[in-house]
């Protein structure tokens, strides 16, 4: 039952981090626990990464039975719902052709600078700008998922995710929370980083028509995580079957022209759960005189509007049902009188590669100089952690926003 626990990181793991910093130089402003673009995309170019991502149960497909109906209904929704769009912008009709002009064959930070919030814009702008309901979201740009358990040795860093802050959730829920979250260092099946709960949504942005398939590697490896975290908090309560075949997080990739954009869901089977996306839409937004320009635009602030508060209440409903100051080491002692672990019992997802086809990878990824240096964190077993007293009880916190529709507190 521990493999849901919050994990504290390995000492290799530190020390790798710290010998990173050391190396790099005192004109860099990457920190050391980020990595540049080209280096965080390396493993990603190699198109045998999807298979790895399938040896893990992960597939760049979509299954055989599909998504849901009411998956399909959704996520036309987002597409059709009218949407406000900026009034003055690089893609202002005036503008529009001259803007795509400029970013042609130019390098990626070019086109996040110029067009990627108008593909995808910033959850954390809309909110600062007044979209009220979007306050208990929090973003990251570029930023390594640490505190999320990684799925093939390796954590994402995307151009930009978006999940829920901490302030979203209420007091009792974060107590409800806590054994699984750990502390500010600790890594969690519910983390992406330190500061974000539950990802639901991706960005990667790369330069060329073939580079949009890395961009998509990416996006499916972070999804993998998020799809993975709703999953195991369902699961917790035996709920796992209402998100079968249900779309639980996007992606969106894109360069200077061409968007798709993805919907990421799982199969669940008893213990088994497998994860695949659903192509949602992909199209050429300088192609018609820009008819599609701001398609991507509406899709994400739809997301924000009408299915977020949705995911988010479903979210709640089961964190509510957590028990309060579980003891795990009485659960482990007497299995009969915890119900928690009566449910957990016999589950467990596996995280780690397949031997074989990982030393392989690895070993023709070195040679050609594609893969950057691993950053694995070990199982922590329940009997290690509760003998360093690592599950005391959560501390009292201040209360919370109730609901991440009436959020109170502000940004965090």
């Amino acid at each position: 039952m521990s493999h849901l626990l919050a994990r504290k990181k390995s000492s290799s793991s530190l020390r790798g981090k710290q010998s990173e910093s050391h190396s790099v130089t005192p004109s860099s402003t990457t920190p050391s626990d980020q990595k540049s673009r080209e280096v965080k995309g390396a493993p990603y170019q190699n198109p045998r990464y999807t298979i790895l991502l399938a040896t893990n149960g992960s597939f760049m497909d979509e299954s055989d039975l599909g998504i849901t109906g009411k998956s399909k209904d959704d996520y036309q929704t987002l597409l059709n719902t009218e949407q406000t769009i900026p009034k003055d912008s690089l893609f202002r009709d005036d503008l529009f052709k001259s803007t795509c002009r400029k970013v042609q064959d130019r390098n990626e930070t070019r086109v996040v600078r110029d067009i990627s919030q108008l593909i995808v814009p910033s959850a954390e702008t809309l909110a600062t700008y007044g979209a009220a309901n979007l306050q208990c979201l929090i973003e990251s740009t570029n930023e390594g998922w640490n505190n999320s358990i990684p799925v093939t040795g390796k954590r994402p860093q995307p151009d930009y995710s978006v999940g829920f802050r901490r302030e979203a959730f209420t007091e009792d829920q974060l107590n409800r929370l806590q054994p699984f979250v750990g502390e500010l260092t600790d890594t969690s099946y519910f983390m992406a980083t330190y500061y974000m709960y539950f990802p639901f949504l991706t960005c990667e942005v790369k330069c060329g028509a073939a580079a949009l398939d890395i961009a998509d590697r990416q996006n499916a490896h972070s999804m993998t995580l998020a799809v993975r975290g709703i999953i195991e908090l369902f699961r917790l309560r035996k709920r796992q079957k209402e998100l079968h075949r249900e779309i639980l997080a996007f992606s969106i990739s894109h360069d200077h022209r061409t968007v798709r954009i993805y919907g990421h869901y799982a199969l669940t089977d008893g213990a088994k759960t497998t994860f695949y996306r659903h192509p949602i839409h992909t199209f050429d937004f300088t192609a018609l005189d820009g008819k599609e320009k701001w398609t991507a635009c509406k899709f994400t602030k739809n997301v924000y509007d009408i299915w977020m508060p949705t995911h988010f209440k479903r979210i709640c409903s089961v964190i509510d049902e957590l028990p309060t100051d579980l003891d795990f080491e009485l659960s482990l002692q007497f299995p009969e009188e915890s119900r928690l672990s009566q449910e957990l019992e016999g589950h467990h997802l596996s995280q780690q590669l397949n031997a074989d086809s990982a030393s392989l990878l690895e070993e023709q990824d070195s040679q050609s100089s594609l893969v950057g240096s691993q950053d694995i964190t070990p199982d922590t077993t329940l009997s290690q952690r509760t003998e360093q007293g690592a599950f005391k009880k959560p501390k009292k916190r201040r209360t919370a926003g109730s609901d991440c529709l009436s959020f109170r507190n502000g940004p965090h």
